[in-house]
């Protein structure tokens, strides 16, 4: 895991989590949007956009998740859980797509169990 697909994790989730709560937009819109930016900046780079795009996209995943259900700690833990799932299971699929969507599927299963079983959760503010 590097810390780089942690970085990236951590900034596709929690953009997507805060652009999620503007009026005008939707998770999945600010997911959208999002992904698109980033896999367009990250192609201007020298950077693997395709690898680092799909990360961020990852993350985009625990974002649209996240705005009902998790608060700032929980969406963080569940990104760094992601980072560890997606290195860890890109080598059993062919494509980035399929290590995506188990490991957003499977960070935000660990966190939601965690606080099942009384894991502290964040303070939503009213």
């Amino acid at each position: 895991m590097s810390l780089s697909s942690v970085i990236l994790t951590l900034l596709g989730a929690f953009l997507t989590f805060y652009l999620a709560k503007h009026n005008r937009l939707d998770a999945i819109r600010a997911s959208a949007i999002l992904a698109i930016l980033a896999y367009l900046i990250l192609l201007a780079t020298e950077f693997n956009a395709e690898l680092y795009s799909s990360i961020f996209f990852g993350g985009t995943f625990i974002g649209m998740s996240a705005p009902k259900r998790f608060g700032i700690y929980t969406l963080f833990s569940a990104s760094v859980i992601f980072s560890i799932f997606f290195d860890n299971l890109v080598p059993y699929f062919s494509n980035f797509g399929g290590a995506l969507g188990i490991s957003a599927f499977l960070s935000i299963c660990v966190c939601q169990i965690a606080i099942a079983l009384g894991a502290p959760r964040s303070k939503k503010r009213h």
